[in-house]
């Protein structure tokens, strides 16, 4: 009888939940998101005008009416587990301009993504951007040991699934009428990055953040996207 297909052994061993470390950078420090310590310089990157409004377009929730009820939306995330909630801090200045999530969190099968992803007007495609996902990323194949990265949004948005693969994760998929977010359909496009694949992907990151890939008026020489085809 010919045998059945089936998959590559694995070592079966769970990975540990993530806790709330602190991830320092050259420019960027990943640490607990704190509600009363992040609420403001959040709160003020993120609303009073329509462009920062615009950011919350493919969130699940915002923007908020006020600075309070951001503040108690703002502590629910710091308390949940899962999501396990980041801010992303300025190292210079220790102020935050951010904040990420890891989510969807399975041990078991060493499986965990990146996402809930809110950068302020000032953090959205710059150097600090970049190296806070390089600094997550590490921590989950390196520190943590698992085996597959996960990438998720909204298919019609086009800055989170450029960014997914500027990033180095790889498209997978739509899923087709997937979730119901602020009471219209999203469909949702699927990325990932696998653990055999991260030394590339890691050599890629830091070859980009390094200072000599900058000129003096800090424009890169080589784009991350370039560096992630070699």
């Amino acid at each position: 009888m010919i045998p059945l297909p089936i998959g590559t052994l694995v070592d079966p061993a769970p990975a540990p939940s993530p806790a709330r470390p602190t991830l320092a950078g050259r420019v960027i420090t990943i640490v607990p998101l704190d509600a009363v310590a992040h609420a403001a310089t959040i709160y003020e990157g993120t609303h009073g005008s329509e462009e920062k409004e615009r950011l919350w377009t493919y969130m699940a929730d915002g923007p908020y009416p006020d600075r309070s009820s951001f503040a108690a939306g703002l502590q629910k995330k710091a308390s949940s587990k899962d999501p396990l909630f980041f801010a992303i801090l300025d190292t210079k200045s220790q102020m935050a301009a951010g904040y990420a999530a890891y989510l969807r969190i399975a041990p078991a099968d060493r499986v965990i993504e990146v996402g809930s992803i809110m950068y302020t007007t000032n953090l959205q495609r710059t150097v600090p951007a970049t190296e806070a996902m390089y600094l997550m990323a590490r921590h989950v194949f390196e520190d943590l040991g698992y085996r597959r990265y996960e990438w998720k949004c909204d298919a019609l948005n086009s800055p989170s699934r450029r960014a997914a693969l500027r990033l180095g994760f790889k498209f997978e998929g739509i899923f087709r009428q997937h979730m119901i977010i602020k009471g219209r359909n999203r469909d949702t496009a699927w990325y990932s990055m696998l653990d055999n694949e991260w030394p590339a992907r890691k050599t890629a990151f830091e070859q980009w953040l390094d200072p000599s890939n900058f000129d003096t008026r800090q424009q890169q020489k080589i784009s991350l996207s370039e560096l992630n085809s070699k």
